[in-house]
C-alpha cells in the first residue's frame, strides 16, 4: 500500500484483525462452554495444603507487619539515591556542594528513623 494513507490503511487492517480475533475468542467461548457447569461439593472450601480448613476464613494481620515493610521500602528506596551520588562524587565541580546535599539528604533519613524511634514504632512487642 503505497501513498499517503497507505500506512493508516496497514494499521486499520491490523486493528480489525486484532478485534476479528478477540470476538471470535469470547465467541468460541460462549459457544463451547457449558450453560450451568456441575459444582462439586466442596469446591468453594479454602485450601490449606490439603487438610480440611481448621477455624474461620477471616485472619486478622497486625498492622506492625506492614509498618516494617513500609519502612524498609522507604528506607531501600531512598538508600538507591546514595550509589549515583557516590559515582559523581570526585568530579570536578562536585565537591563541597555535593557533601552539604548529602549531608541534609541523610539528616532527613535520620530523623526519619529517631521519629520512628521516639514514637516505639520500632518495637516488636
Amino acid at each position: 500500500m503505497e501513498g499517503y494513507l497507505g500506512s493508516y490503511a496497514v494499521l486499520g487492517l491490523v486493528l480489525a484483525a486484532g478485534v476479528l480475533l478477540f470476538v471470535a475468542a469470547f465467541g468460541a467461548n460462549r459457544l463451547l462452554s457449558p450453560a450451568r457447569p456441575a459444582e462439586p461439593s466442596g469446591k468453594r472450601i479454602s485450601y490449606e495444603s490439603g487438610i480440611d480448613p481448621v477455624g474461620g476464613d477471616w485472619a486478622q494481620a497486625q498492622i506492625r507487619y506492614y509498618v516494617y515493610a513500609y519502612l524498609y521500602v522507604l528506607f531501600a528506596v531512598e538508600a538507591v539515591f546514595l550509589f549515583p551520588w557516590a559515582l559523581i562524587f570526585d568530579r570536578p565541580g562536585f565537591g563541597g556542594l555535593a557533601i552539604a546535599e548529602m549531608g541534609i539528604f541523610v539528616a532527613v533519613l535520620a530523623l526519619g528513623i529517631l521519629y520512628a524511634w521516639r514514637k516505639k514504632i520500632l518495637n516488636w512487642t
